[in-house]
């Protein structure tokens, strides 16, 4: 290589070692100047892992203190209903209705949506009634341990004007059975 670069004259050389910086300093504009900002954006990464890390840490370390105040909540107030008892949905609004006087003209299937803890069963129904029988129909259905609620409601006259014609979307939630959980002694009833 030294010889053929001994061979060119002096403007010779220049041009090449212009030509050898200029292809570096291309290279070096493609390849290696993007990457300059690289160590920053891992620091901050880091930073954000390590903050992360650390609040993490911080709720382990009070895991003692949420599991005293979960106690203490559920000892305090009603509970969610076991997964089993979701078939007494329709039954408990269909009674309610009764001692109401609340008439259940239609009623759609019963849609039912999950998460990790919960059973949520929707009912649509229309119903016919005066103001004070509906009012006492939606009170007595989530009043007590129900865990029944009126997520939509509809009011119109009926056509002759003298009832409330109504159509309300019910959901009740109910707790899910955790894989692998079985009653323990202490919850199991002795007859």
């Amino acid at each position: 290589m030294k010889k053929y670069f001994a061979q060119l004259r002096p403007l010779e050389r220049r041009l090449a070692v212009g030509i050898v910086v200029g292809l570096l300093l291309v290279l070096n504009y493609v390849f290696i100047w993007p990457h300059f900002s690289d160590w920053g954006k891992l620091q901050r990464r880091l930073d954000v892992a390590r903050q992360k890390l650390a609040l993490y840490r911080k709720a382990i370390a009070q895991s003692t203190h949420y599991a005293a105040r979960v106690k203490k909540m559920e000892s305090q107030g009603e509970t969610v209903a076991p997964e089993d008892q979701a078939i007494n949905f329709l039954r408990a609004i269909q009674s309610q209705s009764v001692q109401s006087g609340v008439a259940i003209v239609n009623n759609s299937r019963t849609m039912s949506s999950t998460n990790e803890f919960f059973i949520e069963q929707v009912q649509n129904i229309r119903v016919v009634a005066n103001d004070q029988e509906l009012v006492d129909f939606l009170y007595k259905l989530g009043a007590g341990a129900s865990m029944v609620r009126v997520r939509d409601l509809e009011l119109q006259p009926d056509p002759a004007h003298q009832h409330l014609d109504a159509n309300i979307r019910l959901v009740a939630s109910y707790q899910k059975k955790l894989p692998g959980a079985t009653p323990s002694a202490s919850n199991v009833k002795k007859p």
